[in-house]
């Protein structure tokens, strides 16, 4: 899903209520996040606006990912190059995101995904994919 529950392009999303939405869902997010800090140092962030709010987290001027917070979730989207997909391929991702890639529309910039974290497999398997996208 492409898309937050934060819907209102005029008020930006508060810790607060980015904290209430999240509900236990929190620990997954402040997790990951952590984990791109360490790994992909120095990380930039901010808040963007398109049709809903995300937030936009890059290295340098290189987009890693978007996180999209839900109710009780959070869901990451991000974009794949051609050598990242064939990587992707040849790994031993689930095959409902190797299916979410080959099915997914080709743009100049790659191929864009979205893959909901309600559980820590589920982040274990975006942090494969950002490992592939960003070796390539």
């Amino acid at each position: 899903m492409f898309g937050s529950i934060f819907t209102d392009k005029a008020k930006k999303p508060t810790a607060k209520e980015l904290l209430a939405a999240l509900g236990d869902g929190v620990a997954l997010w402040n997790g990951f996040v952590e984990y791109l800090r360490e790994e992909y140092t120095p990380v930039s962030d901010e808040w963007k606006f398109y049709k809903s709010w995300h937030w936009k987290l890059a290295r340098k001027t290189r987009t890693i990912c978007y996180l999209f917070p839900q109710q009780g979730y959070f869901s990451v989207a991000l974009v794949l190059g051609e050598k990242a997909v064939a990587k992707a391929r040849e790994s031993k991702l689930p095959k409902a995101i190797l299916k979410q890639i080959e099915e997914a529309r080709v743009y100049a910039e790659g191929r864009g995904i979205c893959v909901d974290c309600k559980k820590a497999s589920d982040v274990e398997h975006v942090k494969t994919l950002l490992a592939i996208k960003m070796g390539t």
